[in-house]
């Protein structure tokens, strides 16, 4: 089944965000590389494409798992999460529609 995992960035935390991403990207593309992938990116804290020193304000991960605890448990590991970037990390089942 599909998990939206949304990643909900904590205060001034630009400098570890871009410190694991390299990490973060790795397990992404781990995912991708599988098939269980649907999207993934980040939110820009403004309305930018590039949002520079203003950061980000979290991520959207839509990917698929066995289990919501099999989605949990990935989204715990997630080096942003370690790293204290993310504040609260929130998953949930996913129904995709359209397209």
């Amino acid at each position: 089944m599909w998990y939206v995992i949304e990643g909900y960035d904590g205060n001034d935390v630009l400098a570890q965000r871009l410190a694991a991403r390299p990490d973060h990207l790795a397990r992404l593309t781990a995912l991708r590389d599988a098939g269980r992938l649907l999207l993934a990116g980040p939110c820009p804290a403004i309305d930018a494409e590039d949002p520079g020193p203003a950061g980000f304000s979290g991520s959207v991960v839509i990917a698929e798992f066995e289990s919501l605890d099999a989605a949990r448990a990935w989204a715990d590991a997630d080096p942003y999460v370690a790293a204290g970037v993310y504040q609260r990390v929130e998953v949930r089942p996913f129904r995709k529609v359209l397209p």
